[in-house]
């Protein structure tokens, strides 16, 4: 009996990466039945995966990771208006409406440079993580590109698992063998709620590493301030 066409959900990625998700899969389907079914597999968790991760941004919580070097990061967001502040051990970074904060330790103490905060039209969270990565943390925009280059990588080995950080249930891959990818193996927890419980990987000749040690759904009152004492740069434009 002939293959059935596959349909797969990925309405929640994007377009690039969907399309890209969409020629394998039914490429695959014109090879065989089983490459097919893996094809699909792999879609289907991309998919999933994409879409508890973009859900976080929609959230209020703060997360504290403990890092590779066994320092703490905290991660806090908020809605209405949209803030977001990820303190790393020597500096914080925070994003509110009125600014951008990049606050670093230096030889004298803290120095805060304010700029612009993000337009409208830009994501707080996308903002925070990409200026973030080298510091420490893991940014979920980068788990799912890992994970859509697994998916089309035709070697690629994903297993599955349960389980639970920081009181928080999520689900757990391990994956291998992924070719034309930042990483060729890596191991991720994505919980319920779309938060990324933990990392491990070697990317781009970086080994990244995370994991979720406390979670709760709401933030401070100071969590987006500036640190006490922080010498301030002002750089943003000024009014006419």
């Amino acid at each position: 009996m002939p293959c059935a066409r596959p349909r797969i959900p990925l309405r929640h990625l994007r377009r690039r990466a969907a399309t890209a998700l969409v020629a394998v899969a039914f490429g695959a389907t014109l090879a065989g039945c089983g490459d097919a079914q893996q094809a699909i597999g792999r879609a289907h968790l991309v998919n999933e995966m994409a879409s508890r991760l973009d859900h976080a941004s929609e959230l209020t919580y703060t997360a504290d990771y403990q890092l590779a070097d066994g320092q703490r990061a905290t991660i806090a967001q908020a809605q209405d208006p949209r803030r977001a502040a990820y303190t790393y051990p020597g500096g914080k970074f925070a994003t509110t409406r009125d600014s951008t904060a990049d606050c670093r330790l230096e030889a004298g103490g803290t120095t805060c440079t304010l700029t612009a905060p993000p337009s409208p039209s830009t994501e707080t969270t996308f903002s925070l993580l990409s200026a973030v990565r080298e510091r420490g943390l893991v940014p979920p925009t980068l788990v799912v590109g890992l994970l859509t280059s697994a998916s089309l990588s035709p070697n690629t080995v994903i297993e599955q698992h349960d389980t639970t950080l920081a009181g928080e249930h999520a689900t757990c891959i391990s994956v291998s063998g992924v070719e034309n990818s930042a990483a060729s193996q890596f191991d991720a927890c994505i919980t319920s709620g779309g938060v990324l419980g933990s990392f491990k990987g070697l990317v781009d000749g970086k080994t990244l590493e995370v994991s979720l040690i406390r979670y709760v759904a709401s933030v401070t009152d100071d969590a987006f301030d500036l640190p006490a004492r922080a010498r301030v740069v002002d750089q943003r434009p000024k009014a006419p």
